[in-house]
C-alpha cells in the first residue's frame, strides 16, 4: 500500500505560479514512477506530468515550457512548479504514484482567474 498527501494549491492570477507537493508513505520502495494528473470542470482527467526513477519526465503539451515536475532525493516526494498559470489550468490536481498498482492522493483546487 501507498498513501499520497498533497499539498499546495489554492487561487492564484493569471500568469502566477504555484507549486504542488506530494509525499509518498508505505511501500515506496516500489514506486516506478510519480506524477500529477489533473481534472478540470466538466472534462476526464489528464496527465499533467510524470517522472520515472530514473528521471525521465513525460508533459502534456498544454503545460510543456510552463510547468516542472521534479522528485526529491529520497525519491517519496514528487514536486511540480507552475508557472504562467492560465484559467484553463484550473483543475483539481491529484498525485498518482505507478507501483504495482495506481494510487492517488485525494486531490488539491487549483483555481487560476482571469
Amino acid at each position: 500500500q501507498v498513501q499520497l498527501v498533497e499539498s499546495g494549491g489554492g487561487l492564484v492570477q493569471a500568469g502566477g505560479s504555484l507549486s504542488l507537493s506530494c509525499e509518498a508513505s508505505g511501500s515506496i520502495f516500489r514506486i516506478r514512477a510519480m506524477g500529477w494528473y489533473r481534472r478540470a470542470p466538466g472534462k476526464a482527467r489528464e496527465l499533467v506530468a510524470a517522472i520515472d526513477n530514473s528521471g525521465t519526465t513525460n508533459y502534456a503539451d498544454s503545460v510543456k515550457g510552463r510547468f516542472t515536475i521534479s522528485r526529491g532525493n529520497a525519491k517519496n516526494t514528487v514536486y511540480l512548479q507552475m508557472n504562467s498559470l492560465q484559467p484553463e489550468d484550473t483543475a483539481v490536481y491529484y498525485c498518482h504514484a505507478l507501483s504495482s498498482m495506481d494510487y492517488w492522493g485525494k486531490g488539491t483546487l487549483i483555481t487560476v482567474s482571469s
